[in-house]
């Protein structure tokens, strides 16, 4: 009790010294506001601050109300995110539905999955490539060897950001007898899909003696198939679309520089001897102009098999350096030869493609895909210079 008595004491004693010293300051305060208000100088400096507190209280507000707008939401209505885009919405009638077509981007702009020394030092780490997708308003990305294998660990940090994958990659090799090694994969990768979800798309193409990877001019190196190796081929697709079909996912097939399948004659002949049920077409802008095919002419005779679009843009002089010199692949990319939508240097016309597949009725994801070196070329910039022009071109 002595104890008890002794803290009350000793509190209250504190409460009364407290008190008087708040009456000293509250004394000072007045005398030295009346100071100030003789002060003409002082007086107009205290008036001075007071406006200066005002502002700031609005800009806050002013700020939060910003961040909430629907014209700066992150990719999609959902408010669970805490990144916003940095490119507005835009007031333009869409010439897409906006429900079923999604706008992505592939990391290959900030670090490169085929070749990884393609990458600033330090690396950029997966966090940062998966914000600045977000910051510039896509809504998807491309799997990456950067990325958590951990789904729960994935599917966070995707949600995060109100991302989703947008398509797993699949190198099939029926042509050199891997039938086996190619349906494991696949299957594979259809499992994750279906676990990530928001997503139906499997993209897949042929490697077998593919040269894109190898210290060779792809287009005088690439493979040229057997009619045998063709038939491996389409019945192998064949029969992964059908398992996709089923599982209720769709085999989108790319054509790719370096590969068996890279030329317009190359896609007449898969298309004809595969099941349009089963097998759909990925229309990669960049990778048949490389090839010397005109993806207009492509989008036009496939618009109703075409389920994928990858939006990659060409440098021409960097191409036509490229192809006299013999430059490889991958050594064409780090000369720079791909580059985004909406960059005045591309080649490529977008608007009549994006128009033919819009009048198509076109349903899926239009992916932005150009592959970049981050030292020479700033990828968050690239990807708002790509989304602003997409926002121009298709409203959305």
């Amino acid at each position: 009790m002595t104890f008890g008595k002794f803290n009350v004491h000793h509190i209250d004693r504190n409460k009364l010294e407290q008190s008087q010293i708040d009456s000293d300051n509250q004394t000072m305060l007045k005398q030295q506001g009346k100071r100030q208000m003789n002060n003409p100088r002082g007086f107009h400096q205290l008036k001075s601050i007071g406006r200066l507190l005002v502002l700031l209280v609005a800009l806050v507000f002013l700020g939060m109300g910003y961040l909430a707008s629907p014209s700066t939401a992150a990719t999609n209505k959902d408010r669970t995110s805490y990144l916003v885009s940095l490119v507005p919405v835009s007031n333009k009638t869409p010439i897409f539905n906006p429900e079923k077509v999604h706008l992505g981007i592939t990391p290959t702009g900030w670090s490169n999955g085929d070749d990884p020394t393609i990458d600033l030092d330090p690396p950029i780490r997966f966090e940062q490539i998966l914000s600045e997708m977000a910051l510039s308003g896509f809504q998807g990305s491309q799997t990456s060897g950067k990325y958590p294998e951990d789904i729960k660990v994935l599917k966070k940090e995707l949600k995060l950001r109100n991302l989703t994958i947008s398509e797993p990659w699949v190198g099939t090799e029926f042509t050199v007898g891997k039938k086996d090694e190619t349906f494991k994969e696949f299957d594979k990768q259809l499992q994750f899909m279906k676990q990530i979800g928001g997503s139906t798309s499997i993209v897949v193409a042929e490697l077998g003696n593919a040269v894109h990877q190898k210290p060779v001019a792809p287009l005088p190196n690439r493979p040229k198939f057997t009619d045998k190796q063709w038939q491996d081929m389409t019945e192998g697709l064949n029969e992964l679309g059908s398992i996709a079909k089923k599982e209720g996912m769709q085999l989108c097939y790319h054509p790719h520089i370096g590969t068996g399948v890279e030329n317009f004659a190359d896609i007449d002949r898969l298309m004809a001897n595969t099941d349009p049920e089963n097998v759909k077409l990925l229309l990669d802008t960049g990778h048949l102009y490389y090839a010397g095919v005109d993806p207009l002419e492509v989008t036009k005779k496939y618009s109703d098999r075409i389920k994928h679009v990858h939006l990659k843009n060409i440098r021409q002089s960097v191409l036509d350096d490229s192809i006299e010199k013999g430059l490889s692949f991958l050594d064409s990319i780090r000369a720079g030869v791909f580059t985004v939508p909406g960059d005045t240097n591309g080649a490529i016309n977008f608007k009549p493609i994006l128009k033919e597949l819009a009048n198509a009725k076109y349903q899926g994801w239009l992916v932005v895909e150009a592959e970049q070196d981050p030292n020479k070329t700033n990828p968050l910039n690239n990807a708002l210079i790509a989304r602003s022009y997409l926002r121009e071109v298709t409203g959305l």
